[in-house]
């Protein structure tokens, strides 16, 4: 039997809007993925540390409120420097159209904006993951 993928999802930073992460968690749990949520107003080295304990194969980080490029910039480097950098890095919530592709180039696989479907996103994990 396949093991599911697991999914770490964080919120970094001052942010504590959490409807869509908890509207996120239990769609990709009911789609068949092992979730863990960090928790609110953590840190990116927090996050990095918990992604590694915990084994995950996706670090999924929300995001409202303007904060992203500087939070996962930090993460991305973290990931890196603790041998994460072959983990799937996701984002989603309120991101400017201008910053997606500045936050791939930090090492963000894929952004999903407010409104994304959740089906999209959990047909993304999978084909990333099992590339």
């Amino acid at each position: 039997m396949d093991q599911p993928i697991r999914i770490l999802l964080a919120k970094i930073g001052l942010d504590t809007h959490t409807i869509g992460i908890t509207v996120l968690a239990k769609e990709l749990r009911d789609r068949g993925f092992e979730v863990i949520f960090s928790g609110l107003k953590q840190t990116p080295e927090k996050v990095a540390h918990a992604a590694l304990q915990e084994d995950v194969d996706v670090i999924g980080v929300s995001c409202l409120s303007g904060g992203h490029m500087t939070h996962l910039k930090v993460l991305a480097e973290k990931m890196r420097e603790m041998g994460l950098d072959d983990r799937i890095l996701i984002v989603g919530g309120v991101v400017p159209e201008e910053d997606v592709e500045p936050l791939k180039a930090l090492g963000v696989d894929q952004v999903f904006t407010m409104g994304a479907n959740m089906d999209d996103i959990a047909a993304y994990l999978r084909s990333a993951v099992s590339a």
